[in-house]
């Protein structure tokens, strides 16, 4: 019989060797510092932005890990909503998707409230408003009760015809205390470094799995609750859960591994920063169309524009594709297209649009981005 380390006698009494950490988790703070500066030096409208397209990709990255693919229209539409974006023409809301963005800014916009039994039967309530998962039924307010057998933690990762079982959770008669403990731990101050107390809350609450399902997505909340406890700041700029799911081998790998080793969680701790770190490096590139937008109304200060060449502007600095001609002009600015023809003379005049060398039927133009 395999022993797991809610077995062992010193549970839930984690260590590392903190000199094995020490180096990569200055590193990391650092670069989590740097990325959070950048983004409180920009204006509010791209901050805003900046937040819509992170909580995005986490919401339908946390669920990707899971199998669960949600519509990425829906869940940017009720991010929106929630902080108050203008995205055009919201997409009607869906049950599933408003429960899991709701969870997810709970999470991260109330960091600080403490984390209770019943704030947590909430979010499973959330993620499961009809009291179904797939064609499961399943019962909400309440911890498993295993009556359909143990709890087996899995990847959906086919292994001889089977999914691949990573670890088997505590039975059932022993959640109401794992999780007082659990608690009682999250909501005080031993005195850790936030970004590893991140680390440690994500495998000691998917260790227990308390619930039917959900048990990952709640997990890797919890995680961002307190990353944003490390920061101060509800706003999110990176997503885990985006690097997770790129390195969802290794995540699921590393997890059965611990559970199956010692309370010693070096390697754990470290494989959680490096994917951090990872994750602080792809911020960088998602929002980049964000720094882009930044850089090009800073050097146009003062300049000004109608409400056609502002719109249009944004959407070329968001990297539309294909060819920009006066006629595409027309057809989104919802103009004429000698209004679209005037609009586009004006910015070539100013240098800010160029005209594409000569090819094809129609005239293209490109945006010149400052230096």
């Amino acid at each position: 019989m395999t022993t797991y380390i809610y077995d062992l006698p010193e549970w839930p009494q984690f260590r590392w060797n903190q000199e094995a950490l020490v180096q990569r988790l200055a590193a990391v703070r650092r670069k989590q510092d740097r990325l959070i500066g950048k983004m409180q030096a920009l204006g509010f409208s791209l901050q805003k932005e900046a937040e819509l397209r992170t909580l995005t990709l986490e919401v339908l990255k946390s669920n990707e890990i899971e199998g669960e693919i949600l519509d990425k229209e829906q869940v940017r539409s009720s991010v929106a909503r929630r902080l108050g974006v203008d995205v055009g023409a919201l997409t009607p809301k869906d049950r599933k998707v408003e429960g899991v963005v709701e969870m997810v800014l709970d999470a991260t916009r109330n960091y600080n409230t403490p984390l209770t039994r019943e704030r947590l039967f909430g979010w499973y309530a959330s993620l499961f408003p009809t009291g179904y998962s797939g064609m499961r039924r399943i019962k909400v307010g309440t911890w498993r009760d295993d009556v359909d057998g143990p709890m087996v933690v899995a990847s959906g990762k086919q292994v001889g015809g089977y999914e691949r079982v990573h670890f088997e959770a505590p039975p059932a008669d022993r959640i109401e205390r794992e999780m007082t403990a659990f608690l009682d731990w999250f909501n005080g101050d031993d005195g850790t470094d936030l970004l590893l107390r991140a680390c440690i809350a994500h495998l000691w609450f998917v260790t227990i799995h308390p619930f039917e399902d959900g048990n990952g997505r709640i997990a890797r909340a919890i995680a961002d609750m307190t990353l944003a406890r490390s920061e101060q700041s509800p706003q999110r700029f990176y997503s885990m859960s985006a690097q997770m799911r790129q390195e969802r081998d290794a995540y699921y790998g590393g997890l059965e591994e611990t559970q199956k080793g010692t309370l010693d969680i070096t390697e754990r701790l470290q494989w959680f920063l490096g994917c951090l770190d990872r994750s602080l490096d792809e911020a960088e590139k998602t929002l980049a169309s964000v720094f882009r937008k930044a850089r090009f109304w800073g050097s146009h200060v003062g300049a000004s524009f109608n409400e056609r060449q502002s719109l249009m502007l944004n959407r070329l600095l968001d990297g539309i594709e294909g060819k920009l001609t006066s006629s595409r002009w027309a057809k989104m600015a919802k103009c004429s297209q000698d209004t679209a023809l005037r609009d586009i003379v004006d910015l070539v005049d100013r240098g800010i649009l160029a005209k594409d060398p000569a090819g094809g039927r129609s005239t293209s133009y490109s945006l010149i981005q400052p230096e």
